[in-house]
C-alpha cells in the first residue's frame, strides 16, 4: 500500500523516533508499504517518520534506478564509525519540495542494524550509500537536510 509522505513543515518530522523492540507481522507489512511508497515516489530512501511511523526504521535502495535493485531495510540503525574523509552531495528529500540542498557527510561509515527478520548485521558503506544512510538516520533523529543550509 502506498502511504502518504508527510511534508515539511509538518512538526512531526522533527520528532525523535523510538527504538523498535520487536519485529512483528505489522512491522513487516509497514516495511513493504515503505518500499512501495519509496519506489512510487521515485526515491532512494524513506524513513518511518516520513509516513507517520515513529520508530527507528528506514528503507533504502540506492541501485534500483540503475536496474539492479538492492532493497535494504534497517531497524534501529547505529553508526559505529565514520571516516574523517567527507563527501559533498546535492541531496533531495521526499518530505521537502524544491531544489536540492548541498550536504557534507562522511564518505565511509560502519553501521549496525537489524533487518525485517530480526537478524543483526554490521556493515561498511561508502559514497552515495553512506550519504543515504546518514540522511535517513537524520530523519530518525528529527533532523532534516534544511538543517545543513
Amino acid at each position: 500500500m502506498i502511504r502518504e509522505i508527510l511534508q515539511y513543515p509538518d512538526p512531526v518530522l522533527r520528532l525523535l523516533c523510538s527504538p523498535l523492540i520487536e519485529v512483528s507481522e505489522d512491522t513487516k507489512s509497514i516495511i513493504g508499504d515503505m518500499f512501495e511508497t519509496m519506489y512510487s515516489a521515485n526515491g532512494r530512501g524513506l524513513a518511518g517518520p516520513q509516513i507517520g511511523f515513529f520508530y527507528r526504521i528506514f528503507v533504502m535502495d540506492t541501485a534500483w534506478r540503475d536496474g539492479a535493485p538492492k532493497p535494504l531495510a534497517m531497524i534501529n540503525p547505529e553508526i559505529l564509525d565514520k571516516s574523517e574523509e567527507t563527501q559533498f552531495n546535492e541531496e533531495r528529500c521526499l518530505s521537502i519540495a524544491g531544489e536540492p540542498i548541498g550536504v557534507t557527510r562522511a564518505k565511509n561509515i560502519q553501521v549496525m542494524w537489524m533487518d525485517q527478520n530480526g537478524e543483526q548485521f554490521r556493515g561498511r558503506f561508502n559514497d552515495f550509500a553512506a550519504a543515504c544512510i546518514c540522511h535517513e538516520i537524520d530523519h530518525l533523529d528529527g533532523k532534516l537536510i534544511l538543517d545543513f543550509k
